[in-house]
């Protein structure tokens, strides 16, 4: 069977990840449940916030993601998403990132991402969400990863599948755009909603980075935007202790993986002060989702699920 026809998540993975969830909060265990993996380092672009991309320029080979893979399942991850460098760069020596898709799927993995620039398109049926990064309007955007705007959109709009999210690390180049990437969300027929994170500030990223001042009013901003019903799918609840960096970190219910190395959290991790900094909103939001925060876990109960369960629409387009 072909990836694109691979059977969706079931009743019973769901109900093995409400479990996981459950016993976590109750007893506090501290295994992995979202997994992110490295298929290569290689890129297209030389984006001025990103300090981990072309370092060794490889592609990692089929069966080392195989056993990467294997790996995570082993170890209780169920969210898989793939990441580089840019993955739609990745071949081994035929394949793509749809037959690494494929080999999740046929591992058990009920719930696949994938998160690219997408200059190299952003058509995958295949993944339950494609997160494509878009960082503002077109002269921030174009200001940060290079004239690649207009043709990110155009594949935006191109896409087959309603199963694209817009991806925004905020900055202090782009810190006024947050509203206009929610509103163009809003007006994308391929796109469910808009994720957004604060820039991280690795090594020789530094100026980029928001004040504390710039912190929380980017985090008060999108707050407005969810309760105004805007398609953004970060946790509304999470964003006050994101904004005072309260929230508990590391997350050890995520790992990344690059080259059978496995980090806790993120990468960031290795560099002394900098996981203190750290602007991943997904991190925090899992991490106060499994300490318990109850205001946290009432959101996610009443939203995760429509984003992780739902079966992903075809777009169809008026005949010219």
């Amino acid at each position: 069977m072909s990836a694109a026809g691979s059977v969706r998540p079931g009743l019973r993975a769901w109900l093995e990840l409400g479990w996981f969830g459950l016993t976590t909060v109750l007893f506090r265990r501290r295994d992995p449940v979202v997994g992110s993996l490295i298929v290569t380092d290689r890129c297209n672009l030389a984006c001025r916030h990103c300090a981990v991309a072309n370092l060794r320029r490889v592609d990692y080979p089929y069966e080392r993601l195989q056993q990467d893979m294997l790996s995570l399942y082993g170890q209780g991850v169920r969210i898989l998403l793939l990441y580089g460098g840019e993955p739609m760069l990745w071949h081994d020596p035929t394949r793509t990132v749809r037959d690494v898709i494929a080999a999740a799927r046929a591992i058990g993995f009920p719930w696949v991402g994938v998160v690219t620039n997408g200059t190299r398109g952003a058509d995958l049926p295949e993944a339950d969400l494609v997160l494509v990064s878009l960082d503002g309007t077109r002269e921030s955007h174009d200001a940060i990863r290079g004239r690649t705007y207009d043709r990110i959109l155009a594949n935006i709009r191109a896409a087959t599948r309603a199963n694209l999210c817009l991806y925004m690390a905020v900055n202090s180049t782009n810190v006024a755009d947050v509203e206009a990437v929610a509103e163009l969300a809003a007006t994308l027929p391929t796109v469910l909603g808009v994720s957004y994170n604060l820039h991280t500030p690795y090594p020789g990223t530094e100026t980029l980075a928001l004040t504390p001042e710039q912190r929380r009013d980017v985090c008060d901003r999108i707050g407005r935007l969810i309760r105004r019903g805007y398609p953004v799918v970060n946790l509304a609840t999470a964003l006050p202790r994101i904004a005072d960096f309260s929230a508990p970190r590391p997350c050890p219910q995520c790992v990344i993986v690059e080259d059978g190395e496995q980090w806790t959290c993120g990468r960031c991790i290795e560099t002394p002060g900098l996981c203190e900094q750290c602007g991943f909103f997904f991190a925090y939001e899992l991490s106060l989702l499994f300490h318990g925060h109850p205001a946290v876990v009432l959101e996610a109960l009443r939203r995760y699920p429509a984003l992780l369960l739902r079966s992903p629409r075809l777009v169809t387009r008026a005949v010219r």
